[in-house]
């Protein structure tokens, strides 16, 4: 079975500097901000945009890691190859793909829920949970066969939805500024520290920064793209860096535009501050159309994430890691088929038993945060593994800091809520079981018959 693999088609290389920018914009701009902002607000005030701040900082340290691996093996599958290459054991390489992916799926399929709420919501239906359940899996469908039809299309998609929410950010940020020009809201909130309990400053700015860090995340699923960009090696390097600079400022001025207009505990109420911020900024403002703009941000969400998953799959299919089936490529479309199937059911299940745990979003941070902690620490091992091509070679300071920070948001001390780590310890020992079923599988496969 894994002869066959070597013989399918190499995945179609459509994605150049624009389409790659858009992407990893598009996906670290979705709901984490649109969502998070007055969580953040509640823990530290009028100071929102500093945590943002902190943990775009986290993020540019690992993003250089990534830089680094990317374009020395520009090849699908991310963080999962690089730990195989460096520590090459099996156990290790499938928790991390298996983490990887879940944290994919999995926010994919709160993006979908999150959709169908909007969606029963605007439209009037009413139908309780299960018809929410029911669009949200429609959805999630959708999604998979825009996958299938093929990269291209599924990016070109993404250019679409990355425009339609890039512009409600910007419209957040235009309504701010021209309320503050007009002499409305409070500038002065933006250097206004409000703890909650007794937390110091510091502290209260770290829990912060890691719920703002999920707001960081989607920059590394860009590198399961590799094989399908042209000239992955070069263009990685600016486009990447440029996208994480781009995000980080949007990030910025939409905090200071909505602390300025709502007051820190207004703003930590309910699930949608940046609505708050629009009627308060501009009542005038159909709610309906910004509305509109939140659904098709998770949507896009959604469709990047799954993106990701099956390329994931596909590309540790190739590893041997994962039964080769996952790694079939479609004689037309050239693209991982089976690899697409299979995260899609994923996530339809994932609705349907586990769509309404509020902590997935963290449960998701703290899962990367850990896989993040990893590709920093095999950065410094793989230094040894020489390869023919130039690459991008990142200050050795950067990946021990990168692993040190990750490191240290992950842990309990930082305030996380600890159902998280329920979640996440339930999802790696359901990868601990997947792992013994599947070296049992493929040490059957290699049996004689």
């Amino acid at each position: 079975m894994a002869r066959n693999l070597g013989q399918q088609p190499e995945l179609k290389r459509v994605m150049g500097p624009g389409l790659l920018l858009l992407f990893i914009v598009g996906d670290i701009l979705g709901t984490g901000i649109y969502a998070l902002t007055g969580e953040v607000a509640a823990e530290v005030g009028g100071v929102v945009w500093l945590p943002f701040l902190v943990a775009f900082v986290v993020a540019l340290l690992t993003a250089f890691s990534y830089l680094e691996l990317v374009t020395k093996y520009p090849q699908a599958a991310g963080a999962a190859l690089y730990t195989h290459k460096a520590f090459g054991i099996h156990f290790i390489t499938f928790l991390v793909a298996f983490a990887v992916m879940s944290s994919g799926i999995t926010s994919a399929s709160t993006a979908s829920r999150a959709f169908a709420a909007n969606f029963t919501a605007s439209t009037g239906l009413e139908g309780g949970d299960w018809l929410v359940t029911l669009v949200a899996i429609a959805f999630v469908a959708l999604v998979g066969l825009v996958n299938f039809r093929g990269v291209g299309e599924s990016v070109k998609l993404n250019v679409v939805l990355t425009i339609v929410e890039l512009s409600g950010l910007l419209l957040i940020i235009g309504i701010g500024f021209w309320a503050i020009a007009g002499g409305q809201g409070d500038v002065s909130r933006v250097w206004t520290f409000e703890t909650t309990g007794d937390r110091s400053v510091i502290w209260s700015v770290v829990a912060a920064t890691t719920l703002a860090f999920f707001a960081m995340v989607g920059f590394e699923d860009s590198v399961n793209m590799a094989e399908e960009c042209k000239d992955p090696s070069r263009i990685f390097p600016k486009v990447l860096l440029g996208g994480l600079v781009l995000t980080g400022v949007i990030y910025v001025l939409v905090s200071i535009s909505a602390i300025t207009l709502v007051p820190a505990a207004e703003l930590g109420e309910g699930e949608t501050p940046l609505l708050k911020v629009v009627q308060a900024g501009a009542p005038g403002f159909p709610i309906g159309v910004f509305g509109l703009i939140t659904m098709f941000a998770v949507a896009n969400s959604a469709l990047i994430n799954m993106m990701m998953a099956s390329r994931l799959i596909y590309g540790m299919a190739r590893e041997k890691v994962l039964p080769a089936i996952l790694g079939k490529v479609h004689s037309e479309r050239r693209t991982p088929f089976i690899a697409i199937v299979f995260t899609t059911l994923i996530a339809a299940a994932l609705i349907t038993f586990a769509g309404g745990v509020p902590a997935l979003g963290g449960t998701t941070a703290l899962l990367l945060l850990c896989v993040f902690t990893i590709v920093n620490i095999a950065v410094l091992v793989l230094r040894k593994d020489k390869v023919e091509h130039k690459h991008f070679r990142t200050p050795t300071v950067v990946p021990v800091l990168g692993a040190l920070t990750c490191a240290f948001l992950a842990g309990p001390w930082t305030g996380r809520d600890p159902q998280q780590y329920v979640i996440a310890g339930i999802l790696l020992a359901l990868g601990v079981f997947l792992w013994f079923v599947t070296v049992r599988v493929m040490k059957a496969a290699a049996q004689p018959a």
